[in-house]
């Protein structure tokens, strides 16, 4: 049977834009309850406006602070009295260009990481007791840069592939709790955070361009990504890729990524622009 979302308590990181603000809209058409949480009280409050007061409980969170998640679900179950599902979604990307490995700042490096597994650690480690407890859902916001390779983009695709990982190892342990685990693979969504490639960096922009058929660069709306999402979610499906064009190559990876790989390896308009992009930033390791 379908996963009854009317009633549900839905804690939602990264909740202020983008994938976040949309699923948190769907979610409250269905009927959740829903616990907002991003960086700032304001944005969060600002999204809160859009929804009854008695439904919604907006916070601010920074993911990488384990107490603060632990004290993010406790304020939940107080307001509600329960949490059913939590979606680690908080992200964040390079903080200005992309850069390779040779050139990334490891302070920078760093970060990306703290916040992309790390910050979905501390989620999934503060809701998991009561999420069994509800035989609930936790849902990851991984990336099609789980299986793609992740020049310019290394401590993002990292962070994905790792969190891919933890959410895997998460739903079999979950076996005959009742509660489930799923992983996220949303393409190129239209966010922040990819908009550097597709016009915000004009070499990141050339890159995908020179090396990606228009086909698969095109990217998609938060909102398409929303409804794959509570659609999975309803179903309880381990693994959400969106769009559906994706899933070869997600299924396919083994035999696909030693060809890609090789490719870019020799690509020389691209080995081209990496060169420009080194040589045009610096180091500092």
């Amino acid at each position: 049977m379908a996963y009854d979302l009317i009633g549900k308590v839905v804690l939602i990181t990264g909740a202020a834009g983008g994938i976040g603000a949309a699923t948190a809209r769907e979610l409250y058409g269905l009927g959740a309850l829903l616990v907002l949480t991003d960086m700032q009280q304001e944005a969060v409050d600002q999204l809160a406006q859009e929804f009854d007061a008695e439904r919604v409980l907006p916070l601010a969170l920074d993911v990488t602070d384990v107490e603060a998640s632990k004290r993010v679900v406790q304020r939940a179950v107080e307001r509600f009295g329960r949490l059913d599902v939590a979606f680690a979604n908080a992200g964040i990307s390079w903080h200005s260009n992309p850069k390779t490995l040779r050139i990334c700042p490891s302070d920078e490096f760093r970060r990306i990481v703290e916040v992309d597994l790390f910050g979905v650690w501390n989620t999934i480690q503060a809701a998991l007791p009561e999420v069994i407890r509800n035989q609930g859902q936790i849902l990851v916001t991984s990336s099609i840069y789980a299986f793609l390779n992740g020049l310019v983009n290394a401590p993002y695709a990292v962070s994905k592939a790792a969190v891919e990982a933890l959410t895997r190892a998460l739903l079999v342990e979950l076996g005959g709790t009742g509660a489930t685990s799923s992983v996220v693979y949303p393409a190129w969504t239209d966010t922040a955070i990819v908009k550097m490639a597709f016009g915000g960096n004009d070499l990141a922009t050339r890159m995908n361009e020179t090396v990606m058929p228009s086909f698969m660069r095109q990217p998609i709306q938060p909102q398409q990504v929303a409804r794959a999402i509570v659609q999975g979610m309803r179903s309880r499906r381990a693994r959400i890729v969106v769009p559906g064009r994706w899933v070869p190559f997600a299924l396919l990876r083994g035999l696909l990524n030693p060809l890609i790989d090789s490719y870019l390896q020799r690509h020389k308009a691209l080995q081209k622009l990496l060169r420009e992009l080194e040589s045009g930033q610096d180091g500092g390791r």
